[in-house]
């Protein structure tokens, strides 16, 4: 059976893949999650990460172009599937909702202009 939950990691990088659209490959998800987080990557977990969401399902890469300054070699360039825009929104409404009810935290729906 295929494994059809998120990790953490695995959401970030699905997210950051939906954010860099076209320029959705491996270094250049890397370099945006050290950007965004503040953390420093590994390329070699980026690529994993990149496989296994593929596999899932999740993604779908094509081979880019090749270019000069990569002396040639073409990229990967992985985009979002529909299933993979589905799992990220039930992830997001989950925690949301799991939010929604921790005291403290919670807010009205009427304070958001809901």
């Amino acid at each position: 059976m295929i494994e059809t939950r998120l990790g953490e990691f695995e959401e970030v990088i699905l997210l950051l893949t939906g954010i860099l659209g076209e320029e959705a490959y491996a270094y250049k998800v890397a370099e945006e999650f050290e950007l965004q987080t503040g953390r420093s990557v590994s390329i070699g977990a980026v690529h994993s990460t990149l496989t296994r969401l593929e596999e899932k399902g999740f993604l779908k890469s094509e081979m880019g172009k090749s270019t000069a300054e990569r002396g040639g070699r073409r990229k990967r360039i992985y985009t979002i599937t529909a299933y993979g825009k589905k799992t990220l929104a039930a992830a997001r409404d989950f925690k949301q909702s799991l939010w929604e009810q921790f005291p403290g935290f919670a807010t009205s729906k009427l304070s958001f202009g809901m």
